[in-house]
């Protein structure tokens, strides 16, 4: 038996010989093997109109008919399935495929259709066990995201003009069901009655949108890819028709306010309790962003109670088909018992004020205030690392623990990939570049802190270095082949890239030493020589290096002398020697670090990046922003540590009392905390200053927190290890991981000493401009 499926019911039974004569003629590809059974199962789980499974060989079918007996009126129109999925699957949108409709009862009794069977994932439970966190979420975006997909139709391209009646959507509902209703009812409830009358006396005044819509829009109505996090199919269009939107919104929602005393909807356990499950808020936001619409709706509380009018309207459907004998489902007698229930929820959501939109922040006082965009994203990055990552920050370390010494310690696991799909669903996707998020650098600082707080985060943001600063340079230098090429591609996530710039004979903090030569010969250039601590390499999507490399010219100046050039990572010639650690960690999150040599690689001419003796300036373009973004995530970084060090003050006790109540750690949390608001206001100062002046009027400030806060937070770290005596130095605490990354971030992008011999540079600078105007 095909899953979910079992025996035909004895009251749905039909001819399945004459069925098969009949598909045979009209239904090409049917009779390819003529010798193969036809064989016929009953799928249990709807409650309308009965549905089979048809396998004949290789091909399977799923056929949707009419039920037998007296029906109600209006219900139960196939023919209106058949023509809305006609339409859908010929503009793209998931459905089956439909491949025959027939209206000739003498067949197998009723009318039905036939349609092809998708393989994939139905889950019937809202609480979606046997999944994780991240893949949960993952789940519940796609699905929001299809609905969101299917109002932004348009009906006349999907020529349904004549599909719906028109406006007066919300009047009719409650209409129609009204009299479903009282067909069906087989005892007097006043609830139903109530609400029925509340319903038509609280009409939308705007009652006239016409979308398509699904009318049954919930989770064990869509198929899902038999792996992936992604839609593949929406079934049952019985109660589709054109209407207002927010009618499918409502329905699916209805089990955010399911009353505990009615059995779930096929759930196990109540949703709340459950991790990974967004918020009806979050699930609004990102229905009205796909749909590019506001966020406050309008007559919310209208829609809720009309859904749960339906659902108590068809829970008398089908309890009434049950005493007629018609029904599939073995549990229909108890559907009797849920429609009082279900009405008074509807009363009570009638009576409720929603807010369907986040609290804004006031930053009115805050000295570098965000734009309103910026304060937006911030609230939603928050709330998806709340919800969303930090939740997945054990399985990730496990993965990484149990493949440190494998084949396989240069994947991801496969939660950051569904944490990807969802943050890009969202609209959490390179944030860090101005032209694409439109976020400023104030925007984007407050964001990369909250992201710093989890080692994996910013990659599932796709803000990880060193990709984001080699988009950056791509963006700002790139030609339009490059960037079709190469940007494009990274800015999708599809492929990954590494930079390549430091090297072992030499002191690579004066840049100008750089000796790994880049020749032009032909139409190509030609690389030799040898790179290490080239950041990203290891990684699996690693198809693109930058290389920056000496070109001949001995008349340029000494900045003038090197040359930046993409060089695809499997060019012949290109050999990756091995990983470098860092404390011992191999940083296998960001694709490592690693030797590379270059052996007379050959790359076409068009792979130069800006010109010949550009590279200084190419680099120093990258490193302006990308510097400043390390310390904006360091800031994080350093609040995660403080909030470790906190929660242990708090739990432990040495000498008879708590560790806080030592003098030596209160001081160690409270320097920590004046440390961490001296370089937040540094490090947004130097935001502001890229934001105004650009990066070049901001290279004083890059350069002073680039010192001050890898040092700063190297000491906060410090004290929150002390704090956690020997277990802050073990896998089960972040903070050894922490302080091998910070503290390489002391040499990552030039030096301390670098960074400080240019600011005293600059200051004796401005100091002889301010003597000279005093003279």
């Amino acid at each position: 038996l095909a899953p979910d499926t079992a025996e035909v019911l004895p009251q749905h039974k039909f001819d399945s010989g004459s069925l098969e004569a009949y598909l045979n003629q009209h239904l090409p590809g049917f009779g390819a093997e003529p010798e193969a059974k036809l064989t016929v199962t009953q799928y249990r789980s709807g409650q309308s109109n009965p549905t089979f499974h048809l396998r004949k060989g290789f091909r399977a079918y799923v056929l949707r008919k009419k039920p037998p007996g007296s029906l109600l009126p209006k219900a139960h129109k196939i023919d209106r399935e058949f023509k809305v999925q006609k339409a859908l699957f010929s503009v793209g949108f998931p459905v089956p495929k439909p491949l025959l409709y027939c209206s000739d009862p003498s067949v197998i009794g009723t009318e039905f259709y036939v349609m092809d069977h998708v393989q994939g994932r139905i889950f019937r439970d809202f609480t979606i066990p046997g999944v994780s966190p991240a893949e949960r979420s993952a789940i519940y975006v796609a699905m929001i995201e299809t609905l969101a997909r299917l109002h932004s139709l348009n009906v006349q391209s999907l020529q349904l003009e004549g599909y719906g009646r028109g406006a007066g959507y919300c009047k009719r509902q409650v209409s129609t069901w009204t009299e479903q209703y009282q067909a069906a009812a087989h005892q007097d409830i006043p609830a139903m009655n109530q609400l029925s009358d509340w319903l038509m006396k609280n009409l939308p005044d705007n009652d006239n949108e016409e979308n398509l819509i699904h009318g049954d829009y919930k989770l064990d109505n869509i198929v899902f890819h038999p792996t992936e996090s992604r839609v593949i199919a929406l079934l049952d269009w019985e109660l589709s028709t054109i209407g207002h939107p927010l009618s499918d919104l409502a329905h699916l929602s209805l089990f955010y306010f399911w009353p505990r005393t009615v059995p779930g909807i096929n759930q196990n356990s109540y949703f709340q309790e459950n991790i990974g499950i967004p918020s009806l808020e979050e699930l609004i936001s990102i229905y009205c962003r796909c749909r590019g619409i506001n966020s406050v709706l309008p007559n919310w509380n209208f829609f809720l109670a009309l859904s749960y009018f339906k659902m108590a309207g068809i829970a008398q459907g089908v309890y009434s088909r049950y005493l007629l004998g018609n029904n599939a489902s073995e549990n229909s007698f108890l559907f009797a018992k849920i429609v009082q229930p279900l009405a008074e929820t509807g009363l009570q959501l009638s009576k409720r004020t929603f807010n369907s939109t986040s609290p804004q922040i006031d930053t009115s006082q805050q000295l570098f205030v965000q734009s309103k965009t910026g304060q937006a994203v911030l609230a939603r990055v928050k709330h998806f690392m709340k919800q969303h990552i930090l939740p997945a920050e054990k399985e990730v370390i496990e993965f990484f623990v149990q493949n440190e010494n494998s084949g396989d310690r240069w994947k991801k696991p496969l939660v950051i990939d569904k944490l990807k799909e969802m943050a890009k669903a969202e609209g959490l996707w390179n944030l860090f570049l101005p032209a694409v998020s439109g976020l400023s650098q104030v925007d984007y600082a407050l964001i990369a802190e909250e992201t710093g707080k989890c080692f994996f985060a910013p990659d599932v943001f796709n803000c990880q270095a060193p990709d984001t600063g080699n988009m950056e340079v791509l963006h700002l230098y790139g030609s339009e082949k490059q960037k079709q090429q190469w940007l494009e591609p990274l800015l999708q996530g599809n492929i990954a890239s590494c930079f390549c710039m430091t090297e072992p004979g030499v002191a690579s903090s004066d840049a100008t030493n750089i000796e790994c030569s880049i020749q032009r010969d032909g139409d190509s250039y030609v690389i030799d020589g040898k790179k290490w601590f080239s950041a990203g390499a290891g990684n699996p999507k690693c198809t693109i290096a930058l290389v920056l490399g000496r070109t001949k010219n001995a008349s340029a100046n000494r900045y003038k002398q090197h040359s930046m050039v993409l060089v695809p990572i499997n060019t012949p010639g290109v050999e990756i020697i091995r990983p470098l650690s860092v404390f011992g960690y191999m940083d296998n999150i960001h694709g490592g670090h690693f030797e590379i040599h270059f052996n007379q690689v050959r790359v076409p001419a068009t792979n130069l990046i800006l010109g010949e003796g550009r590279g200084f300036e190419i680099t120093q373009g990258r490193l302006g922003p990308g510097r400043i973004h390390h310390c904006m995530r360091t800031v994080g970084l350093a609040e995660r540590a403080l909030q470790i060090m906190c929660e242990r003050a708090t739990q432990r006790v040495a000498f008879k009392k708590k560790l806080f109540s030592h003098e030596v750690v209160a001081h160690w949390i409270a320097e920590s905390r004046i440390a961490i608001e001296k370089i937040r206001l540094l490090t947004l100062k130097a935001a502001h200053n890229i934001d105004t002046l650009g990066s070049a009027g901001a290279r004083k400030e890059i350069a002073m927190i680039k010192v001050a806060a890898p040092r700063a937070v190297c000491k906060i770290i410090d004290r929150a290890i002390q704090v956690c005596g020997g277990a802050g130095l073990s896998q089960d605490y972040p903070l050894a991981n922490m302080y091998a990354l910070t503290r390489a971030l002391r040499l990552a992008d030039g030096p301390d000493e670098v960074h400080l011999s240019a600011v005293a540079a600059m200051e004796l600078r401005d100091q002889a401009a301010g003597m000279r105007s005093k003279v």
